[in-house]
């Protein structure tokens, strides 16, 4: 029996590469959420700003909450069973009427892993329209292979290395609009991308990159992983990171600059450029 997705959602995620929306929790508590960050960002602009956006959960302990949110993980271990550990997330913040997109990729390309069957939730904090510059995939696209990128480390586009893969027929793509507190979840290979924010208003969403099972695992830099739910991994040599007791707990935040040290190492591998984020 499955904990919060249904057999068709199951099967669309099998054959389409993505799910969406899923609701997680009332708009009222996601734009709170949105509140917060927001709040976050005046009070400790040091750790939370355009360049500074990965593993937050690491610091912010209301962060932490959403990626262990009964909702998220239980469509998690719907999709990868009950053994689960979190890699890594990844705040998207996209101004009002600015120029930053996210080009066509696939998340799998520089992560390291051993395999890129794995799972990420996206979680919309406020609306996620065509307007605000949401999520588009092509659909079945996970099933191919990881395809050619080329690193532009274009200035607006927000992936570490502006990786890109060409020649995509958008007319294929589907666009998944969110509502505050709905969820999309997405294969670690399938193709999609963002176009900029034209609104008034910020589009924030909240991906947690990603779920994965005790199988998978990182094979260019350090495995350090937040244990999420079932038995918990033992790989060898392997990190198992603390949750934050509250927001900015000093002992998580120094745990954070590792991860995201490590991090880096492992996207930017192999590369003569490197970018604060």
């Amino acid at each position: 029996m499955t904990k919060v997705l249904t057999n068709e959602q199951i099967e669309q995620y099998n054959e389409m590469g993505f799910i969406s929306p899923i609701r997680v929790m009332p708009e009222i508590d996601a734009l709170e959420i949105k509140n917060q960050i927001e709040e976050a960002e005046k009070n400790f602009s040091y750790e939370i700003h355009a360049q500074s956006r990965n593993n937050l959960h690491l610091s912010f302990a209301f962060l932490d909450a959403l990626a262990h949110h009964d909702i998220v993980v239980g469509a998690m271990e719907d999709l990868m069973g009950p053994d689960l550990a979190l890699w890594a997330s990844v705040m998207f913040i996209k101004e009002p009427s600015s120029n930053h997109y996210v080009s066509w990729h696939q998340d799998g390309t520089y992560m390291g892993m051993n395999s890129n069957d794995f799972a990420t939730p996206w979680i919309a904090l406020t609306p996620s329209t065509i307007e605000t510059g949401c999520m588009s995939m092509i659909p079945g696209s996970h099933k191919q292979s990881i395809q050619t990128h080329e690193d532009t480390f274009e200035d607006n586009n927000i992936l570490t290395r502006g990786q890109e893969i060409q020649d995509i027929k958008e007319s294929q793509s589907v666009n998944l609009i969110l509502k505050p507190g709905e969820m999309s979840i997405h294969h670690g290979a399938i193709i999609h991308g963002s176009r900029p924010n034209k609104s008034t208003q910020r589009r924030i969403g909240f991906a947690l990159q990603s779920y994965m099972p005790p199988h998978i695992k990182q094979v260019v830099g350090e495995n350090m992983w937040m244990h999420i739910c079932g038995k918990q991994r033992q790989d060898q040599n392997g990190v198992n990171l603390i949750r934050p007791n509250f927001d900015m707990d000093p002992e998580a935040v120094a745990q954070r600059k590792k991860v995201d040290e490590n991090l880096s190492s492992i996207l930017y591998k192999g590369s003569k450029i490197t970018r604060h984020y």
